[in-house]
């Protein structure tokens, strides 16, 4: 029988933390977007609790932990007040976005992943929602700010792939009963290393093959 491999308090801290970086990343698109204070906030709240609502609401984790500790729901409004204060220059911005974009990728698919498997999901189910939790949020803040989600273009670098390797990395690990604080940390560190070389060096999906299009491209 599977046995919880963290315990109740470093769960606790291991999503919060990936609130926090994603809260970071919603809020920082909304100052490049010139939101005011208020649609900060509302886009750090979205980016950071999304998915995960989304995930505790398809494993029967309700009522959602967004709506039963107050924590996850500050800490965006903490990522608010920093961005706001003291986020970097307007030239700068995209940048700071896609780096706490993908630190948020990879806790979120391995945390995602980890709490479906507890709640009793199989590995390959688990794997998936460990994905669907990592680019939930994401996928609602590019929504919100008026942009077609980042994972649908076939114009922008790999950014389900990374999420997709974190989680199937935890998912073997389970199986083969090696999951650990270390080994979940070389996850999140893989889908973010991954997605940050992603995004150096323009790594792409590819697009139907022998793909034969009159149709112009739009942005």
């Amino acid at each position: 029988m599977y046995q919880q491999l963290f315990t109740p308090s470093v769960q606790h801290t291991l999503d919060l933390i990936g609130i926090f970086v994603f809260a970071i990343s919603g809020a920082l698109l909304a100052v490049r977007k010139n939101f005011d204070v208020f649609g900060i906030a509302v886009l750090a709240e979205v980016t950071a609790l999304g998915g995960g609502l989304f995930r505790d609401l398809v494993i029967g984790a309700v009522p959602p932990a967004a709506f039963t500790d107050l924590g996850y729901f500050v800490t965006p409004l903490l990522a608010t007040v920093l961005v706001f204060f003291l986020h970097p220059h307007v030239e700068r911005l995209q940048a700071g976005v896609n780096v706490f974009d993908a630190a948020g990728l990879g806790l979120f698919c391995v945390a995602g992943t980890t709490k479906a498997y507890d709640y009793g999901l199989g590995l390959t189910a688990s794997a998936c929602l460990g994905l669907a939790t990592a680019v939930g949020g994401g996928v609602l803040r590019d929504v919100l700010a008026n942009e077609v989600p980042s994972l649908l273009r076939w114009d922008r670098d790999l950014y389900a792939v990374p999420a997709i390797v974190g989680a199937a990395m935890v998912a073997l690990c389970i199986r083969f009963d090696a999951l650990t604080p270390l080994t979940s940390g070389l996850a999140v560190v893989t889908a973010f290393v991954l997605r940050l070389c992603a995004m150096r060096f323009h790594w792409r999906a590819p697009r139907a093959w022998n793909r034969r299009s009159t149709v112009l491209e739009t942005e």
